[in-house]
């Protein structure tokens, strides 16, 4: 069977952002053989969830798929783990986004695409809905989190991922510093 990662981007990121410039680089050079896919996802979580499922169900028949996920893209790696039993990298994940971005309620500019648009409230419920209360299979779930992390509270997804495979870095930032080192851990712990 064939293999397939997808790198699921944060919020208000980006295809053309540092780690997934990095992790792309790195499987053209070390490992063609992987489809990548990395979408630019929409800025609504509704519209996630329908991008999400679409490309899980284009390709889930044909590849073996792992996941990595980073803040955002950490949580919706989270609840496609739970869906569908996909192993996932959570990297500096985001517990409770329906929480924090709260704050970022009103018009965005995405810093990368430069697409505007306006979060509301109710934008937070679709986000609540998709929280994964447990975790069913630990073993499958990896979290590389650094205690740097300027815009999450690590101890939440420490506490939140108990059980799973856990790498936790003193320092660090959210950007998650030296990332590329794990890259050929992270395909093994996969099974890509």
């Amino acid at each position: 069977m064939s293999v397939m990662l997808l790198y699921i981007h944060g919020f208000n990121s980006s295809p053309l952002s540092v780690k997934a410039q990095q992790i792309q680089h790195w499987c053209k050079v070390h490992r063609p053989d992987i489809k990548l896919v990395v979408p630019r996802l929409a800025c609504y979580p509704a519209a996630v969830v329908t991008q999400l499922i679409t490309l899980v169900n284009a390709y889930r028949g044909n590849y073996r798929i792992g996941l990595v996920g980073s803040s955002l893209g950490g949580y919706f790696s989270t609840w496609l783990h739970s869906k569908y039993g996909f192993s996932a990298v959570l990297v500096n994940p985001a517990v409770k986004p329906y929480e924090l971005l709260v704050d970022y309620l009103g018009p965005q500019q995405n810093p990368y695409t430069g697409e505007q648009y306006l979060l509301k409230s109710y934008h937070m419920d679709e986000l609540s809905t998709l929280n994964t209360k447990f975790i069913y299979h630990p073993e499958s779930l990896w979290l590389l989190q650094q205690t740097g992390d300027e815009v999450l509270d690590y101890r939440q997804a420490v506490a939140k991922y108990q059980g799973c495979k856990q790498t936790i870095e003193a320092g660090g930032s959210h950007a998650f510093i030296g990332f590329e080192r794990y890259f050929a851990e992270i395909i093994q712990f996969l099974g890509l």
